[in-house]
């Protein structure tokens, strides 16, 4: 029997009859929330939030009323509010889904966050990918003006405040926060060194930002709606709040589900939500948040202590879907993204996707990250394409080894942890085809290409 989930912010998505226009939003409830929020002191609404425990769920799991503590509220600048609605993490897909379905919850949750701020402009950043997306946006924007909900005196409240629409260009690095800014600031998205550029203290146009992600600004309406408390006890502590998952891979049900988190675990988001493997195929492994995120395999076993002190030994499907246990087993829940890989998947040649990927979308201000994964990329596409010698397993261990901790932002991770992943996992895949090809090139007389011989 299939785990029923739990929809909070997805309540509405999908429901027969539900449009995306202010009508459909108001007459379910829509912008109730806001006028309860206006209602309440801006640092009353900081407190709920701070309560609730949520975290951001744009990848790196920051407790948001944390990150808004650390606004500086005495410089005196403008104060500002951006939605990182880049997503662009290869294998998530759900904060398209609010946008494109749910997209007033979206700019409820931003005024509500904004009024808690008080910030007087808020922006969304859309992936330019998302043409649609920004239509739909754009249009929500306008009918909210027009009802008062954003714009001049809203609500009669004496506190103003605009969102506009800022298309992207396509990048993946804009989903870091820093290269965000810079992109939103009309320069190229290379991302700041932090310290001392801290978005919260200098930001955009150098004045205090809080940057959160589409669907950590959605849970900001439903903390006003139901309270922090309240909010806190829908999954566990340090993990509160539900949790959108895209599947993607060999399962028969890929798609969007929202569970509270911890409330089920790896195998049971495979077998019982998403309908198990594709017949005749056994499981091999799971990127459980995203591309960037650490890869499990299938028949490994993870032990050791949670933050709590309690002692776990699981099997890949015994592993609870939040943050921390996800951390705990070697990899992340990242912008929940899980990618299932049955025993048909080659790892060599999906990791050569996922370093075409990473080379293809390096900013290029680091050297480590610049040369590093454009190198990577070679070196897994020469396997692909059977032309691997023997030193290259070592090789691309060496050269992700060197690009970790070494980039001003977590690029570099998110392009080096995949390999060394995919290394220390399957180690003997790579070994074997890279001992099978360097034997039947070794009897070739062609000549090896010229990047394989620099390189």
């Amino acid at each position: 029997m299939a785990i029923k989930e739990h929809r909070l912010i997805f309540k509405n998505i999908d429901v027969e009859g539900y449009t995306n226009d202010i009508a459909c939003y108001e007459k379910n409830g829509g912008y109730a929330d806001l006028k309860k929020a206006i209602g309440m002191k801006p640092e009353e609404i900081c407190s709920e939030v701070m309560d609730s425990g949520v975290r951001g769920r744009g990848g790196a799991g920051f407790p948001a009323g944390m990150k808004w503590k650390f606004l500086d509220r005495k410089s005196g600048k403008p104060i500002y509010l951006v939605c990182n609605a880049d997503e662009s993490e290869p294998g998530t897909f759900k904060d398209r889904q609010i946008i494109h379905k749910d997209p007033h919850q979206l700019i409820e949750g931003m005024m509500i966050a904004a009024y808690a701020i008080q910030a007087k402009l808020a922006f969304i950043y859309i992936r330019g990918e998302f043409f649609e997306g920004a239509r739909i946006l754009e249009r929500a924007i306008e009918e909210a003006r027009e009802k008062g909900y954003l714009g001049d005196d809203i609500l009669g409240s004496g506190y103003s405040c605009d969102i506009l629409i800022h298309r992207g260009a396509g990048a993946y690095i804009c989903g870091e926060e820093t290269g965000l800014i810079e992109s939103l600031e009309g320069k190229r998205p290379y991302p700041r060194i932090k310290p001392p550029y801290f978005p919260a203290a200098l930001g955009l146009y150098q004045c205090p930002t809080i940057v959160n992600n589409v669907e950590t600004l959605c849970d900001v309406k439903h903390v006003v709606n139901m309270g922090g408390k309240a909010f806190s006890e829908i999954g566990t502590p340090g993990n509160t709040g539900t949790r959108i998952w895209c599947v993607s891979g060999h399962v028969q049900k890929p798609g969007y589900y929202e569970f509270p988190c911890a409330a089920l675990t790896l195998g049971e988001l495979i077998y019982d939500v998403c309908g198990g493997l594709l017949p005749g195929r056994s499981l091999k492994a799971v990127i459980p948040g995203g591309s960037s995120s650490k890869v499990l395999r299938a028949d490994e076993r993870f032990t050791g202590k949670l933050k709590d002190g309690s002692e776990f030994d699981w099997g890949i499907e015994d592993i609870p879907m939040d943050f921390d246990s996800l951390m705990a087993a070697g990899s992340m829940s990242g912008s929940g993204g899980v990618i299932v890989m049955d025993d048909t998947t080659d790892m060599v040649e999906a990791l050569a996707n996922i370093n075409s990927f990473y080379a293809h979308e390096s900013c290029g201000q680091c050297t480590p990250c610049r040369e590093g994964v454009q190198w990577m990329k070679k070196v897994t596409g020469r396997m692909s394409r059977g032309e691997a010698r023997m030193e290259d397993v070592e090789l691309l261990r060496s050269i992700a080894g060197q690009i970790e901790g070494r980039t001003i932002c977590a690029f570099g991770e998110a392009a080096s942890w995949p390999v060394q992943s995919f290394l220390a996992k399957f180690n003997d895949e790579f070994v074997a085809k890279a001992k099978q090809q360097a034997e039947r090139n070794a009897g070739s007389e062609a000549p090896q290409a010229l990047e394989t011989t620099l390189i």
